[in-house]
């Protein structure tokens, strides 16, 4: 008998389909942890996982190898027939487990390093002042739209080597995609976004290999080690991780970041009047509020005992990300948003053999467009009242659909 058949428990309190826990998530959190830090949830697919609450769990799962982010497979069990573009983008960083990961990982190194990150400083300077040159004489802007969503994008897309004239493709496919698999609901214009895109890699990578250029795409293409090197469809799914994932978490970063020092003004002048302090800022804004709410799912390879709970061979397992940055018994005054905190070990970018690769470009854009941002407009306020805010709906992804802002 699969899980799902039997008997259904009692529903959490997590329900990421309601509109307040949406909105704030953090009370909800904090009582789960404190009565029931592993729990049950019904996802909005209708089926039941379990999710993980507090630091101390949340690091372990995200350590231990029992816990697979690949759906194992059974013996016996017929596995369900994947469409061919999502088994293409599937054996990505975010999904394999150890062996090909540390394989992956190692041949994608090679190419994608923290000199080629740093290299990117002046890159991401001057589209951050592009585009607020574009909005800096009408007085106001949507954050999100005008600015954090078109910057990692452009970045990334200028990294990789794709033509200017196809970045704003790249853009709606990244929106487009993300939105499906946050939202069951909208999977089917996911699904066509998604075949657009591998169809654009397949013509872009052809074009690669006849003609190599100085940029990432052709760095992965000419990875090698001891006679291994990234196959076709291993490539299309690490430009898929680059692109998708870490689009994304910076769209949120800066989001999520702007509207924390917004409403609390006594940090936002702090940050002012020390820009020093941006560091700082940006790891409490990923531990505050940061733009992953949950981690990929994992599957647990064996029946594993967590905080007396049976948590059977095959069964679904979340990290709640949020819950964990929040967690009392780790971090002092966990509630209260503070740029100057010196010990900030949270775990906004997971943590063992999955923490994100792509985490010090992440940080560098943040620190780049928070900081240009407020120097370029001082008087930055919100436009409307924090209630009114739209946030994105969605498991994974935290973070908000508009940001009207005035300067």
């Amino acid at each position: 008998m699969t899980t799902n058949q039997q008997k259904e428990p009692i529903q959490s309190k997590i329900d990421f389909l309601n509109e307040a826990f949406i909105r704030n998530p953090h009370p909800i959190y904090a009582e789960v942890r404190e009565k029931e830090p592993v729990s049950r949830f019904l996802l909005p697919s209708g089926h039941y996982a379990w999710i993980v609450t507090t630091y101390e769990d949340v690091a372990a799962v995200l350590n231990d190898s029992r816990f697979v982010t690949s759906h194992p497979v059974e013996e016996g069990v017929e596995q369900r027939k994947l469409p061919s573009h999502v088994e293409i983008i599937s054996r990505n960083l975010s999904n394999v487990n150890a062996s090909d990961h540390r394989r992956l990982r190692r041949l994608v190194q090679k190419a994608f390093t923290p000199r080629m990150v740093e290299e990117l400083r002046g890159q991401i300077v001057e589209l951050t002042n592009d585009l607020l040159d574009q909005v800096q004489a009408k007085g106001e802007m949507n954050l999100i739209q005008d600015f954090a969503f078109p910057l990692p994008i452009k970045v990334i897309c200028e990294m990789l080597g794709v033509p200017v004239e196809d970045q704003d493709k790249f853009s709606d496919w990244s929106g487009a995609i993300m939105e499906g698999f946050n939202n069951p609901m909208l999977a089917e214009r996911s699904e066509q976004a998604l075949i657009a895109f591998i169809d654009y890699l397949q013509q872009l990578i052809a074009k690669r290999r006849s003609d190599l250029k100085q940029d990432l795409i052709s760095d992965l293409i000419r990875v090698e080690e001891d006679g291994d090197m990234l196959s076709e469809h291993e490539l299309y799914a690490m430009i898929f991780v680059l692109i998708i994932a870490g689009h994304e978490t910076t769209v949120n970063l800066i989001g999520n970041g702007v509207l924390s020092l917004l409403e609390h003004p006594e940090q936002l002048e702090k940050l002012k009047n020390e820009p020093g302090l941006i560091h700082s800022a940006i790891e409490e804004i990923l531990r505050y509020d940061g733009p992953v709410e949950v981690n990929n799912v994992r599957w647990a390879t064996e029946d594993v005992e967590l905080q007396g709970k049976q948590i059977r061979k095959g069964e679904m397992v979340f990290v709640a990300l949020s819950s964990a940055n929040r967690d009392g018994s780790h971090f002092t005054d966990p509630t209260t948003f503070d740029i100057t905190r010196k010990v900030n070990d949270h775990l906004a970018f997971g943590k063992g053999i999955h923490f994100c690769m792509g985490a010090p470009l992440a940080r560098l854009e943040g620190e780049i467009a928070i900081s240009t941002l407020l120097r370029r407009m001082p008087a930055l306020r919100l436009q409307t009242n924090r209630e009114l805010l739209d946030w994105r709906h969605g498991i994974i992804i935290r973070g908000l659909k508009e940001i009207p802002l005035v300067f």
